[in-house]
């Protein structure tokens, strides 16, 4: 194998680029309704949207909406720093060419110890690389090597997929700059995402501007369509319609796609805050529950799988600045 190098600096995604919940505002935390705090315990999300912020209540996480859970005493007590150790082979991907891209997780000043991951959402990483101007979207989920490393094998112009789209395989067709979020969980630690930057060699296209909202998509014979024509930084709720051949259709039904009924990703196009969020099936619609970091202009990807296919529905939302009163209320500890 050829010589293998630091392809670029590798960006910790906790307060800014998953984006910090916990700068909004300081008013009560309130119980959800039919949950029973236990005394003394602190809750957290298992995916550590807000980087270590904690409730004293139970609840759903106001980013992800994934249940809060019980804070560990190995997360609650965890010191170390983490971050993901990235190399490409050959040392300079190309457009069209083959090649490899390994993500190992460290832990700094102690660089070669080994990190163990946990298992979530079915998968030790999670991997979801986008073009810089957002106009290309891949999710996929590096495997195990002997090395200690989580690869991604890159295909060549003309190779087929081994096992479809969205496992351990990516491509490139075109140069430029791209952005991979390397997405893990430390054994008994917190969740994390890490940017990373990419350059490919190769003939470039010209950039894709999103200046307009697009709240509705069509694709493999579905409509998705998000109701509701504005948005702002804060929490949200957005709910979304789903038809087929035009008969509206209960995501219910939708088989798990990695543990969930739909997966969803909003990356603002200028700062590249990342959001990730688990919709939920109700009353025969999606439900989206998040909070947006700042204002932007963010595309948005939601997946869902029916009939052992995945099905990628794309986005543009405008997001506008939100009152005081829209944040998060809950207090920071």
């Amino acid at each position: 194998m050829k010589k293998m190098f630091f392809a670029s600096l590798v960006l910790a995604l906790t307060s800014i680029m998953i984006f910090s919940a916990c700068q909004h505002g300081n008013g009560p935390e309130t119980e959800p309704k039919g949950e029973v705090a236990v005394p003394g315990t602190r809750y957290i999300c298992p995916m550590n949207c807000e980087h270590g912020k904690t409730y004293a209540h139970p609840g759903q996480c106001p980013v992800c909406n994934m249940t809060l859970e019980p804070v560990k005493a190995d997360e609650a007590g965890e010191q170390v720093e983490y971050f993901t150790e990235f190399k490409t082979d050959p040392a300079q991907l190309a457009a069209g060419k083959p090649g490899l891209l390994s993500f190992t997780p460290k832990i700094r000043g102690n660089e070669n110890a080994p990190v163990p991951l946990d298992l979530v959402h079915e998968k030790k990483m999670h991997l979801i690389l986008v073009s810089d101007d957002l106009s290309r979207f891949d999710h996929v989920h590096p495997e195990f090597s002997e090395a200690g490393s989580y690869d991604i094998r890159v295909l060549g112009t003309g190779e087929n997929f081994s096992n479809g789209r969205g496992h351990n395989e990516t491509r490139f067709e075109t140069g430029g700059k791209y952005w991979a979020f390397a997405d893990y969980k430390p054994l008994g630690g917190l969740n994390r995402v890490d940017r990373i930057e990419l350059n490919i060699a190769g003939p470039s296209v010209k950039p894709v501007a999103y200046s307009q909202q697009k709240l509705h998509a069509d694709i493999d014979g579905y409509t998705v369509s998000l109701e509701g024509d504005h948005f702002s930084s804060g929490q949200q709720h957005i709910p979304v319609s789903i038809k087929k051949n035009g008969n509206a259709v209960d995501p219910a039904g939708f088989e798990n796609y990695l543990g969930e009924k739909a997966h969803l990703v909003f990356i603002e196009t200028a700062s590249k805050a990342f959001v990730h969020t688990h919709p939920s099936a109700k009353d025969g619609h999606l439900e989206i529950h998040t909070t947006f970091p700042a204002p932007g202009t963010y595309r948005g990807w939601l997946q869902f799988q029916t009939d052992g296919q995945v099905h990628t529905a794309d986005f543009v939302i405008r997001v506008a600045a939100g009152s005081a009163g829209a944040h998060d209320d809950h207090h920071m500890h």
